[in-house]
């Protein structure tokens, strides 16, 4: 008989990991003409197959993406005029080392409550977000004109080349800005761009990153130097009904790199920069730096494969040929100095992030 149970369970494992999954299709259906009108969309994409362990100045441990997740979770939740969908990227994990379990799991809020929780599996070939398209499609409400959408990436910086490694679980498998684009495209088949898109990432500010995520977003946030696991701050993003009142979603964007940049400041010694980005008013400075920026990643794209460790990030202030009269046009930088080290006397920094040739 305990053959048998463990039997039982191994295959009821089984069955769990290797199946397609059921949504909380009951509680889906149950929404219908109850629900108040969505008049927002955030969609949260939370990378946590990597190493996002990190210490605050006390000392306590927290893992990020575990922390971003329960975030993001409560901004779901305090958001009755809202649609959120949160897909959680995990590392492979075994049952009983042989089994395989799913690595990514997918919640759906809508007016602040839970529709559907379902585990998936990430693809292990390509990286262009298809299974999180096709829940996203699944599952989203009627597209009013006036809705404002939003899109959150969290996790390490998204290589500009190369890629691979990105995922500890698929070594193998590349994923770099050009497939975080990809990624987007599918999310905004019906043309509606964007509102607003959060990279919350480092290195995210550079010419190339901006101009191939500008394709799909109006606005974008992100920090063009490094930035500290704790990542950016969600308070803004909570009833969002009454924080879209006073101004449009280029000043709650402004509002909302300030509260990241004010609570990172606090917390870290370390560098640090969040800059908001008008994409329309960009085009200009990112056309003029464009054969210069993809010059240098045709170079160091062959670099790397000799001197890795030769490859540095700057501010595009320090390379004469990217200080433009246009450089400065639609973006706003939130900048503080390291309180340590060789650059702690750099008191400002442009918003665009180059690489050292």
């Amino acid at each position: 008989m305990l053959f048998v149970s463990i039997g039982c369970v191994i295959l009821t494992v089984l069955l769990l990991s290797c199946s397609a999954g059921i949504p909380v299709e009951q509680e889906f259906q149950k929404v219908g003409n109850d629900t108040i009108a969505v008049k927002f969309s955030i969609v949260f994409i939370i990378h946590g197959d990597g190493d996002y362990l990190y210490h605050d100045t006390a000392g306590n441990e927290y893992i990020a993406d575990e922390e971003v997740l329960a975030n993001a979770k409560r901004v779901a939740e305090k958001n009755p005029l809202a649609e959120v969908f949160i897909f959680h990227q995990k590392p492979t994990s075994h049952f009983l080392f042989f089994f395989p379990l799913r690595d990514g799991e997918f919640y759906y809020y809508r007016n602040g409550r839970l529709i559907a929780n379902e585990s998936y599996w990430r693809e292990q070939e390509l990286s262009n977000l298809d299974t999180e398209v096709e829940f996203y499609n699944r599952f989203r409400a009627e597209s009013p004109p006036e809705r404002v959408n939003m899109f959150l990436y969290f996790g390490h910086e998204i290589p500009e080349f190369d890629g691979y490694g990105y995922d500890a679980s698929y070594p193998d498998r590349a994923f770099t800005v050009r497939d975080l684009a990809n990624g987007l495209e599918g999310f905004t088949r019906d043309s509606t761009k964007f509102d607003l898109l959060a990279l919350s990432t480092c290195y995210g500010g550079t010419p190339y990153t901006i101009g191939m995520l500008g394709s799909f977003a109006r606005t974008i946030i992100a920090s063009p130097d490094n930035l500290h696991l704790s990542y950016f701050n969600l308070n803004s993003l909570e009833r969002l009904d009454q924080g879209l009142q006073d101004g449009g979603i280029l000043a709650f964007a402004d509002k909302f790199a300030h509260q990241s940049f004010d609570r990172l400041t606090g917390d870290i010694q370390t560098a640090v920069s969040v800059a908001v980005y008008d994409v329309d008013s960009v085009q200009e400075y990112l056309h003029s730096v464009y054969p210069a920026y993809a010059n240098t990643l045709n170079t160091l794209s062959e670099k790397k494969k000799s001197f890795p460790a030769t490859i540095e990030h700057c501010d595009c202030a320090d390379i004469p040929e990217y200080v433009l009269p246009t450089m400065n046009r639609g973006v706003n930088v939130f900048y503080r100095p390291a309180l340590f080290g060789r650059l702690k006397s750099k008191q400002n920094h442009s918003g665009w992030e180059c690489w050292k040739d």
